[in-house]
Protein backbone atom coordinates (compact mmCIF):
# COMPACT_ATOMS: atom_id res chain seq x y z
CA UNK A 1 0.00 0.00 0.00
CA UNK A 2 1.42 3.60 -0.78
CA UNK A 3 -0.21 7.21 0.24
CA UNK A 4 1.10 9.33 -1.76
CA UNK A 5 -0.37 13.42 -3.03
CA UNK A 6 -3.35 12.93 -5.72
CA UNK A 7 -2.92 14.28 -9.17
CA UNK A 8 -5.84 15.18 -11.72
CA UNK A 9 -5.69 11.84 -13.47
CA UNK A 10 -6.86 10.12 -10.15
CA UNK A 11 -10.31 12.07 -10.21
CA UNK A 12 -11.61 9.07 -11.55
CA UNK A 13 -10.44 6.50 -9.03
CA UNK A 14 -11.62 8.85 -6.09
CA UNK A 15 -14.67 9.21 -7.36
CA UNK A 16 -15.53 5.65 -7.49
CA UNK A 17 -13.92 5.07 -4.23
CA UNK A 18 -16.23 7.83 -2.85
CA UNK A 19 -19.00 6.70 -4.82
CA UNK A 20 -18.89 3.35 -3.69
CA UNK A 21 -17.40 3.84 0.16
CA UNK A 22 -20.25 6.02 0.76
CA UNK A 23 -22.97 3.16 -0.70
CA UNK A 24 -21.66 0.64 1.71
CA UNK A 25 -20.98 3.15 4.71
CA UNK A 26 -24.04 4.53 4.99
CA UNK A 27 -26.42 1.76 3.83
CA UNK A 28 -29.25 1.79 5.98
CA UNK A 29 -27.94 5.09 7.57
CA UNK A 30 -28.91 7.45 4.77
CA UNK A 31 -31.87 7.41 2.57
CA UNK A 32 -31.26 4.58 -0.21
CA UNK A 33 -32.97 6.67 -2.95
CA UNK A 34 -30.12 9.49 -1.51
CA UNK A 35 -27.15 6.55 -1.85
CA UNK A 36 -28.69 5.45 -5.76
CA UNK A 37 -28.66 9.02 -6.99
CA UNK A 38 -24.87 9.28 -6.47
CA UNK A 39 -23.13 9.67 -9.55
CA UNK A 40 -19.78 8.66 -10.55
CA UNK A 41 -19.08 11.49 -13.00
CA UNK A 42 -20.58 14.42 -11.01
CA UNK A 43 -17.89 13.28 -8.19
CA UNK A 44 -15.40 12.91 -11.24
CA UNK A 45 -16.11 16.33 -11.90
CA UNK A 46 -16.10 17.39 -8.28
CA UNK A 47 -12.28 15.76 -8.06
CA UNK A 48 -10.82 17.63 -10.93
CA UNK A 49 -11.86 20.65 -9.18
CA UNK A 50 -10.23 20.05 -6.16
CA UNK A 51 -7.12 17.99 -6.88
CA UNK A 52 -5.09 21.00 -7.87
CA UNK A 53 -5.30 22.47 -4.71
CA UNK A 54 -3.07 19.84 -2.85
CA UNK A 55 -5.11 18.78 0.36
CA UNK A 56 -5.86 15.37 -1.42
CA UNK A 57 -3.89 12.33 -0.57
CA UNK A 58 -4.93 8.80 -2.06
CA UNK A 59 -3.87 5.16 -0.94
CA UNK A 60 -3.10 2.69 -3.23
CA UNK A 61 -2.66 -1.21 -3.71
CA UNK A 62 0.45 -2.98 -5.12
CA UNK A 63 -1.99 -2.94 -8.45
CA UNK A 64 -1.73 1.00 -8.55
CA UNK A 65 -5.33 0.82 -7.79
CA UNK A 66 -6.61 3.59 -5.50
CA UNK A 67 -8.83 1.85 -2.37
CA UNK A 68 -9.30 5.13 -0.43
CA UNK A 69 -8.41 9.20 -0.09
CA UNK A 70 -8.35 11.89 2.42
CA UNK A 71 -8.61 15.20 2.45
CA UNK A 72 -7.85 18.65 4.59
CA UNK A 73 -8.29 21.93 4.92
CA UNK A 74 -8.61 24.65 7.74
CA UNK A 75 -11.60 24.25 9.91
CA UNK A 76 -14.64 25.60 7.75
CA UNK A 77 -17.09 25.88 10.21
CA UNK A 78 -15.74 28.48 12.71
CA UNK A 79 -17.42 27.14 15.07
CA UNK A 80 -14.39 25.50 17.03
CA UNK A 81 -12.24 28.33 17.59
CA UNK A 82 -9.88 25.60 19.52
CA UNK A 83 -9.62 23.79 15.93
CA UNK A 84 -7.39 25.05 13.22
CA UNK A 85 -7.56 22.14 10.76
CA UNK A 86 -10.36 19.99 9.51
CA UNK A 87 -10.51 16.51 8.26
CA UNK A 88 -12.91 17.10 5.30
CA UNK A 89 -13.32 13.64 4.11
CA UNK A 90 -11.96 10.40 4.39
CA UNK A 91 -13.24 6.83 2.70
CA UNK A 92 -11.53 3.50 1.83
CA UNK A 93 -12.95 0.76 0.04
CA UNK A 94 -15.06 -1.57 2.58
CA UNK A 95 -12.80 -4.80 1.07
CA UNK A 96 -9.57 -2.79 2.40
CA UNK A 97 -10.69 -1.44 5.71
CA UNK A 98 -9.22 -2.78 8.82
CA UNK A 99 -5.50 -3.27 7.28
CA UNK A 100 -4.08 -0.17 8.36
CA UNK A 101 -4.79 2.51 5.80
CA UNK A 102 -7.28 5.08 7.61
CA UNK A 103 -4.25 5.51 9.82
CA UNK A 104 -1.46 6.17 7.14
CA UNK A 105 -4.11 8.29 5.82
CA UNK A 106 -4.54 10.57 8.51
CA UNK A 107 -0.92 10.11 9.49
CA UNK A 108 -0.29 12.03 5.32
CA UNK A 109 -3.64 14.32 6.86
CA UNK A 110 -2.04 15.65 10.23
CA UNK A 111 1.63 15.99 8.63
CA UNK A 112 -0.29 18.31 5.88
CA UNK A 113 -2.10 20.06 8.32
CA UNK A 114 1.54 20.91 10.75
CA UNK A 115 2.76 21.91 7.45
CA UNK A 116 -0.16 24.88 7.14
CA UNK A 117 1.00 25.67 10.27
CA UNK A 118 -2.23 24.14 12.17
CA UNK A 119 -2.03 22.66 15.72
CA UNK A 120 -5.19 21.01 16.12
CA UNK A 121 -7.91 19.31 13.61
CA UNK A 122 -11.50 18.21 13.90
CA UNK A 123 -13.58 15.79 11.84
CA UNK A 124 -17.06 15.18 11.19
CA UNK A 125 -19.17 11.90 11.11
CA UNK A 126 -22.34 10.80 11.04
CA UNK A 127 -22.81 9.08 14.56
CA UNK A 128 -23.91 5.70 13.16
CA UNK A 129 -21.23 5.94 11.21
CA UNK A 130 -18.86 2.86 12.47
CA UNK A 131 -15.97 4.49 11.70
CA UNK A 132 -16.23 6.64 15.15
CA UNK A 133 -14.93 4.06 16.52
CA UNK A 134 -11.65 4.43 14.74
CA UNK A 135 -11.51 8.58 15.36
CA UNK A 136 -11.57 7.67 19.08
CA UNK A 137 -8.75 5.01 19.11
CA UNK A 138 -6.59 7.57 17.17
CA UNK A 139 -6.75 9.87 20.13
CA UNK A 140 -9.87 11.67 18.82
CA UNK A 141 -12.69 13.42 21.73
CA UNK A 142 -15.94 13.81 20.98
CA UNK A 143 -16.73 17.93 21.22
CA UNK A 144 -20.28 18.13 19.75
CA UNK A 145 -22.71 16.50 17.87
CA UNK A 146 -24.76 18.86 15.19
CA UNK A 147 -27.57 17.62 13.15
CA UNK A 148 -27.49 17.89 9.69
CA UNK A 149 -29.94 17.04 6.28
CA UNK A 150 -28.86 14.29 3.73
CA UNK A 151 -31.35 13.40 0.83
CA UNK A 152 -34.19 15.06 2.93
CA UNK A 153 -33.48 13.50 6.12
CA UNK A 154 -32.51 15.09 9.56
CA UNK A 155 -29.01 13.02 10.73
CA UNK A 156 -26.78 13.67 13.63
CA UNK A 157 -23.47 14.44 13.02
CA UNK A 158 -19.96 13.75 16.16
CA UNK A 159 -17.77 16.37 15.82
CA UNK A 160 -14.39 14.82 17.05
CA UNK A 161 -11.36 17.13 18.07
CA UNK A 162 -7.70 16.62 18.51
CA UNK A 163 -6.81 19.90 20.53
CA UNK A 164 -2.58 19.10 20.14
CA UNK A 165 -1.51 16.83 16.62
CA UNK A 166 1.58 14.61 17.57
CA UNK A 167 4.53 16.29 16.87
CA UNK A 168 5.36 13.30 14.22
CA UNK A 169 2.07 12.63 12.90
CA UNK A 170 2.20 9.82 13.93
CA UNK A 171 -1.31 8.60 15.97
CA UNK A 172 -1.84 6.55 19.02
Amino acid sequence: MKVRQAKLEDAKGIATVHVDSWRSTYQGIVAQSYLDSLSYSAREELWHTAIPYGHVFVAENEQGKIVGFVTASKERSGNYPDYQGELTAIYILAEYQGQGIGKALMQHTVRYLQMQGFESMLVLVLEDNPATAFYKAIGGEKIDVVEIEIGGERLQEAVYGWRTLPQNGDLE
